[in-house]
């Protein structure tokens, strides 16, 4: 290489757009720096800038975000799984047909083995002094998530290694967008070296010099839109270097756009559900009409036995009158979907004795899908311990008898009850839970 390339990089927005306006106005003057000094200026996002808890990407099934990594000027991104798993497989083809910019991801395929068209497995930049700058990339395998939305997702590592190993001759730096996580990542630079750069996300963390592992130098932003990273690429590529930038300390531009952003993701969520007669108050600490009927639509949607879920979920209460799609995201903005598990009456006796945990509704969760505050109560439908002895649907539950729980597919991520990780389930997708309950009470109004 005979110039120095300037790599800016941001991952897992995850939708946060009140730093967006100060970042995409850096990335324009540092590029138009940069290029006034004949130096190479490449921006990628490393994945999970959309996410469906914010009304504008839902509105916009995430076609909104691309506009705005349009006009910040973007070379590649890869996905993450907010953009892999909770789109139908038709909203992520559609995800990117405007896209002014590449996507790099080297492990998705249809049931049928083919590459959405979309997608590709590296691409390869050419600068104006000759220098060949391939990207590689790939994404987190939550591969019964694809399956069940008609994707096939392969061994992201491997699938890396793979493209590496077929460009790797005709190019002279590997950068690789990895939407896999941190130890994923030091496991990838041991496995191959001929990586020069892996730039991080999806488990949220921060390298704010970069890090060294053997000869390849890691990135990484954290979350948010909190920073963007920087990685300067010299001749001499150890000496290469990588920073992050604060965004809160850059200059403060467009006032009010995340309020702009949520007012036109109202408008497009304007679709009347329902009228209601009454308000409902969402609870976090104790049982509650709004819960009693979500737990009704979860049984009713899935035909399930019984119903667990934590009270932590409702952020809004449901206000008298018209209701719109809207009413219902404010409620219960969540990218989570509804579980169906099979159990025996005993294990489900044991899940329910666990649920009871007196620590768990002030616990403040973060991730696994959910953005509540607090986890909150743990709600029961149709199961309950009388007199020392466990009943279901008002019948007591046998021993060896098989039942049907329906619950929130990140309760069933080993965290809280880790044999529901190890039951067969059934994820119903795409739909979320504000999709079950609006439909719900759509249904209830049409009789």
């Amino acid at each position: 290489m005979s110039e120095t390339i300037h790599i800016y990089h941001t991952n897992d927005l995850h939708s946060h757009f009140k730093n967006w306006p100060r970042i995409k106005s850096f990335l324009a003057e540092r590029k138009s720096w940069h290029e006034e000094a004949g130096d190479v200026c490449l921006i990628l996002d490393i994945g999970d800038h959309v996410d469906r808890s914010h009304p504008y990407t839902e509105g916009t099934a995430g076609q909104g975000n691309v506009l705005l990594l349009n006009e910040a000027h973007y070379d590649a991104v890869t996905i993450g799984n907010n953009e892999g798993i909770t789109l139908s497989k038709d909203e992520l083809n559609d995800l990117y047909v405007e896209a002014n910019f590449e996507v790099v991801v080297s492990n998705l395929f249809d049931l049928q083995g083919r590459r959405p068209d979309w997608a590709k497995p590296f691409h390869v930049i050419h600068t104006k002094n000759g220098t060949r700058i391939g990207l590689v990339g790939a994404t987190a395998e939550f591969t019964p998530f694809y399956q069940k939305l008609g994707w096939k997702i392969t061994d992201a590592k491997q699938s890396i290694i793979e493209t590496v190993k077929e460009i790797e001759n005709e190019v002279d730096l590997i950068v690789c967008l990895s939407h896999l996580g941190v130890k994923e990542d030091e496991l990838l630079a041991e496995l191959c070296p001929q990586i020069h750069l892996i730039l991080g996300a999806h488990t949220h963390h921060i390298f704010h010099d970069g890090k060294w592992q053997g000869n390849t130098l890691m990135g990484a932003a954290g979350k948010f839109g909190f920073y963007i990273g920087h990685v300067t690429v010299e001749e001499q590529f150890e000496k290469s270097s990588a920073q992050l930038i604060e965004t809160s300390q850059l200059r403060k531009v467009e006032e009010g756009f995340d309020e702009f952003l949520v007012e036109q993701g109202k408008l497009q969520l304007g679709e009347l559900v329902f009228h209601s007669t009454k308000s409902l108050k969402a609870e976090w600490f104790k049982d509650s009409e709004m819960g009693l009927l979500f737990g009704q639509a979860l049984i009713e949607f899935t035909e399930a036995d019984c119903a667990l879920f934590n009270a932590g979920i409702f952020m809004q209460d449901m206000p008298k009158g018209a209701l719109t799609r809207y009413d219902f995201h404010k409620m219960l903005p969540h990218p989570i979907n509804p579980c169906l598990v099979e159990l025996s009456g005993a294990e489900l006796k044991e899940i329910y004795l666990q649920s009871l945990n007196a620590e768990w509704p002030q616990l403040e969760l973060k991730g696994m899908g959910f953005r509540g505050v607090v986890f909150g109560k743990m709600l029961h439908m149709n199961m309950e311990i009388t007199d020392h002895h466990f009943y279901i649907n008002g019948q007591l539950a046998m021993h060896d008898q098989i039942y049907k729980l329906v619950t929130l597919d990140m309760l069933t991520f080993g965290y809280f009850f880790p044999s529901l990780k190890r039951a067969p389930k059934t994820y119903f997708m795409p739909e979320f839970l504000r999709d079950v309950f609006s439909q719900y009470f759509h249904s209830k109004a049409l009789k």
